[in-house]
C-alpha cells in the first residue's frame, strides 16, 4: 500500500462538500444510496440524530478524496460510512479519515464503535479489521437489493 501525503487534510463535512461527497458515494456500488437529505442532516447540527461527518482533501487540489459519517449515541457511535473516491483508494486515506474520526468521536464522549457491511464487501471488512475491529454477529439476509448477511462489528475506543 503507498502512503498518502501528509498534506491531507480531514475537516469537518460542509453543506458545500455535498456535491462533492455525493458524487464520491454514486461512484461506489458498495457504499450505500443515500438521499442528499440524508448527508443535509449529517452536517446539520441541530438535526435528531446528531452526526460527525468528516471529508479528507486531496493534496494540493482541495478536491475531495474521501469522507465519513459517524452516528453518536453516548457511550456509542455508529460508523454508518466511509467511502474514498475510487483514484485516492488504497493510499491509506481510510485509515487517515478514520484516526480523526476517533479522536472526534473520543472528545464527544465515544467509548465504542458500531458498524455493519455486507458480507461480500470483502475490501471493507479488511479495512475494519486492520482497523482493530472485531465480528460480532450477523444479520442473515440484511440487504435486499442483493440478498446478502450484514455483519456486525465492534472496537473499544
Amino acid at each position: 500500500m503507498n502512503s498518502l501525503l501528509p498534506a491531507v487534510r480531514v475537516r469537518r463535512m460542509t453543506p458545500a462538500d455535498l456535491d462533492s461527497v455525493i458524487e464520491i458515494a454514486g461512484s461506489l456500488k458498495e457504499a450505500p444510496c443515500w438521499p442528499r437529505s440524508a448527508y443535509l442532516d449529517a452536517v446539520d447540527t441541530e438535526a435528531a440524530c446528531r452526526r460527525i461527518a468528516l471529508v479528507a482533501e486531496e493534496p494540493g487540489s482541495g478536491n475531495l478524496a474521501g469522507f465519513a459519517v459517524a452516528s453518536l449515541l453516548a457511550p456509542q457511535a455508529e460508523l454508518e460510512m466511509i467511502a474514498v473516491a475510487p483514484a485516492a483508494q488504497r493510499h491509506g486515506l481510510a485509515r487517515q479519515i478514520f484516526a480523526a474520526l476517533t479522536v472526534e468521536l473520543a472528545s464527544a464522549g465515544i467509548s465504542e464503535i458500531m458498524l455493519e457491511a455486507r458480507a461480500s464487501n470483502a475490501a471493507a471488512l479488511g479495512l475494519y479489521r486492520r482497523l482493530g475491529f472485531a465480528e460480532t454477529g450477523r444479520r442473515p439476509r440484511y440487504y435486499h437489493d442483493s440478498v446478502e448477511d450484514a455483519v456486525l462489528m465492534r472496537l473499544q475506543l
